[in-house]
């Protein structure tokens, strides 16, 4: 039986801005493969030696099995390995490992005998970098500063959620904990992580819980992308975790208040006011209803008429998003070479000073930065 060194180097916890209720999740490299991956491993307070399976313990096995039926969506995190570990630290270095890969099933199966032996279950994951986590990039840490997807990006990520919802509602799968932290977005691509609250629902469940999915992807990412704000109309902050405050963390908001944007377009407003309400029946229709908003931001569908002006104005602005983009990633690449050069052996004082000068500016400049 390989041990956990064997197979895998384990780094530093990479969870810290937003802290899991199921997991602790650490950088870690993958020696089968030599890549990167993020190991999620059961927190250790959750285990039950001897005894019955807590529902933290299975909420694992739920995971790989909904990430493996969602697999082909280009929005779901991968999964590369699950399997348990006999370390119970909350940072494990060693310990004997058995490792399913992507066996599902076995994994789901044997997971009663390592509960009992107090194994905790992990699973290997996509690595995605902390920098295109929105909940990050948003900076819940700065007190007094907002910051909101332009319109464009956030239709764009809206778009990508809507038809993630709709391959996952198809195969009778509710999403259902819908936060920041779990938001991944590029300006371009968005990527979804943990599902270990998500739910398979029997094929005869009622649409309740499919407009609850819309509902809580409408309060909990599509409100704060647009105005910064928490939906509990606070600044950012993480959101609870355990099953029972997924059922209900946003069961109470059922109207949104978009008074700190009123210059965000009124038909996008009235669509989200839609979604908080759970008046959105399906997936379906809530593409349908951003595809009618899009068409006024110059976005073309089928069956939809965009002004030709609208259109021309939608490239220029995404033309000076990317611009803006790749001004802050030059900034980013230029802070470390002055960070670098400061560091090295025999230079000036008066050289060193200049160079922690120039670092400081540009930090303060990427803390203002337009877009997240």
């Amino acid at each position: 039986m390989p041990t956990l060194p064997e197979l895998y180097r384990i780094d530093n916890f990479n969870d810290t801005f937003a802290l899991g209720h199921y997991a602790r999740v650490l950088d870690a490299l993958d020696r089968r493969r030599g890549q990167p991956v993020a190991f999620k491993v059961l927190r250790s307070e959750h285990l039950s030696p001897g005894g019955e399976p807590r529902w933290e313990y299975h909420a694992f096995a739920n995971e790989a099995d909904l990430l493996m039926k969602l697999a082909d969506s280009p929005h779901v995190v991968n999964l590369f390995d699950c399997g348990y570990l006999e370390s119970q630290s909350e940072a494990p270095v060693t310990g004997e490992l058995v490792s399913f890969l992507k066996d599902v099933r076995g994994f789901v199966e044997a997971a009663p005998e390592f509960a009992r032996r107090g194994w905790r279950p992990y699973l290997a994951l996509e690595n995605l970098p902390r920098t295109q986590n929105l909940f990050y990039l948003m900076r819940p840490d700065r007190q007094g500063q907002r910051v909101r997807l332009p319109t464009e990006e956030g239709l764009a990520l809206a778009l990508q959620f809507g038809e993630l919802l709709r391959m996952a509602h198809r195969q009778h799968i509710v999403y259902l904990d819908h936060k920041m932290e779990h938001v991944y977005w590029d300006g371009v691509n968005l990527r979804i992580i943990d599902f270990n609250s998500s739910r398979q629902l029997d094929a005869s469940a009622n649409g309740q819980l499919y407009r609850m999915d819309i509902h809580n992807l409408c309060v909990g990412i599509l409100y704060p992308v647009f105005t910064g704000l928490s939906p509990q109309k606070t600044s950012l902050r993480p959101q609870p975790g355990s099953f029972q405050d997924v059922e209900a963390r946003y069961q109470e908001i059922n109207s949104l208040d978009f008074g700190v944007e009123p210059s965000l377009s009124r038909a996008l407003q009235d669509l989200l006011q839609r979604g908080a309400g759970q008046q959105i029946e399906s997936a379906d229709a809530f593409i349908a209803g951003l595809q009618e908003v899009a068409t006024l931001h110059g976005w073309d569908f089928p069956g939809h008429y965009t002004s030709p002006a609208s259109r021309d104005a939608r490239a220029q602005t995404r033309a000076g998003l990317a611009r803006l983009r790749k001004a802050h990633d030059l900034l980013r690449e230029a802070r470390d070479l002055f960070r670098e050069a400061a560091i090295q052996d025999g230079i000036t004082e008066d050289m060193e000073n200049e160079l922690r000068r120039l670092v400081k500016a540009i930090n303060e400049t990427l803390s203002n930065r337009v877009i997240p």
